[in-house]
């Protein structure tokens, strides 16, 4: 690999191959999971919860493969995880063709999971965080808006489900993510000094910790960098807010994922068609919000941005639960869109920026096992009372207050001082 392909810093390439994989990973699996809901639901009857149940399988998968999955990618490299996972994932989405029972719905959906997991947002953070650090949240906001942009393919899974069955739908994903996912994981590179590099470009020729283009590069430099061990990061309070906080937003998050369509079907009578069209109009919002956190997080406190992207997840549920009109739903596609957008990458840098580089994938590794709380209790909680009370008013309520609630812990999710006993990283 050249160090700049192209004239262009080779990290800029693995931002768009992380665009890429988030777009068909999200795309035709989490933002169409609520339409597939909608069609198993009248092919097999199953319920809400029972249907939210499968999501919040993810999750838990997620959660619990989290260490593991940080120092697989420590041990072997982030390109041999994701090639493996994009196998997994695509295989899987085969087999769920061949679905016939709630059981076997569980099981191939893990797989899927599984391999989404390995090929997808974990390891793409955690190999950006190696290649950006001055540019950290611009890169993972550009490569997060993959994620928002698969919604625009919502539409087309949502026409191929009514017009060929959701079976041949299934088979068709599996067969694109194989033949697009795949070539996509070549890009991915480990970290910048295999390749003579530091991050954001800078060459250990041109950056030394006494030059003003060092401090350029960051009073943070990597030569001074503090990096804190997974057993340091968790001893910290912002450790904690941070996962906390996340976990809080993700309850909305997957709520929405799951419920959206359905919600506004039967809570509101569009139809598949137009539901699926709100779902694209929130994540093409979202993209929106990614470009503008990524540029804000670059340059203010992220923090603060995140906490109040809280509020915004919080009304805007509110505005979605209780509101009878479309201007109501515009206004939860405008708040929940934007503050997803905006909040979304700064998580990753944030700990990124606290925590430092060496062992980023352990740590977040550590973090997404708080984290999967929020998106299995989400799901689980707006489905069950949705078949409580007949539809999702109670508890996209409940949901959005807690939301709303965990801002706090990003107002108090300040860096932390480094270790007593540190040496610097090289």
């Amino acid at each position: 690999m050249r160090e700049r392909a192209g004239g262009l810093y080779f990290g800029w390439w693995i931002v768009a191959a992380a665009f890429g994989i988030q777009l068909l990973q999200n795309g035709l699996m989490s933002q169409s999971y609520g339409a597939y809901v909608s069609v198993l639901r009248a092919d097999f009857g199953w319920s809400a919860t029972a249907l939210g149940l499968g999501f919040a399988l993810q999750p838990v998968q997620n959660g619990l493969l989290g260490p593991l999955q940080g120092w697989m990618i420590e041990r072997w490299g982030p390109r041999k995880v994701m090639r493996f996972g994009m196998v997994v994932f695509g295989g899987s989405f085969i087999l769920f063709s061949q679905v016939n029972s709630l059981l076997t719905f569980y099981v191939i959906f893990v797989m899927m999971a599984l391999g989404a997991s390995l090929a997808g947002f974990m390891t793409i953070t955690s190999t950006l965080v190696q290649w950006f650090e001055r540019r950290r949240a611009s890169a993972m906001s550009i490569s997060q808006t993959g994620q928002s942009l698969g919604g625009a393919l919502v539409p087309v899974v949502a026409w191929s489900l009514v017009t060929f069955g959701w079976r041949e739908t299934a088979v068709a994903s599996g067969l694109i993510i194989l033949a697009v996912g795949l070539p996509l994981t070549q890009l991915i590179r480990s970290t910048p000094e295999e390749y003579g590099l530091l991050p954001d470009g800078a060459t250990r020729d041109t950056v030394r910790p006494e030059s003003g283009a060092a401090q350029a590069a960051g009073a943070n430099s990597v030569e001074a960098r503090v990096d804190f061990t997974p057993r340091q990061a968790l001893h910290t309070r912002s450790f904690w807010f941070i996962s906390l906080g996340h976990a809080l937003a993700l309850l909305v998050v997957s709520a929405v994922m799951v419920h959206l369509i359905v919600h506004l079907e039967e809570g509101m009578h569009f139809s598949l068609a137009g539901a699926s069209l709100v779902v694209t109009a929130m994540t093409l919002v979202t993209a929106i919000g990614q470009l503008a956190g990524g540029f804000l997080g670059d340059r203010f406190d992220k923090r603060m941005i995140a906490a109040l992207a809280m509020f915004g997840h919080s009304v805007g549920l509110l505005a979605l639960a209780w509101g009878n009109s479309l201007a109501w739903v515009i206004f939860f596609v405008l708040a929940h869109g934007m503050a997803w957008g905006m909040r979304g990458p700064l998580m990753q840098a944030m700990r990124a920026d606290y925590f430092g580089r060496r062992h980023f994938a352990t740590i977040m590794g550590y973090s997404s096992m708080v984290i999967m709380w929020g998106m299995i209790t989400g799901p689980i909680v707006a489905g069950v009372m949705a078949d409580r009370f007949g539809d999702y008013r109670y508890g996209f309520t409940i949901l959005a207050l807690l939301a709303g609630l965990g801002s706090i812990f990003f107002v108090f999710a300040t860096k932390p001082p480094p270790p007593v006993s540190h040496a610097p990283s090289h």
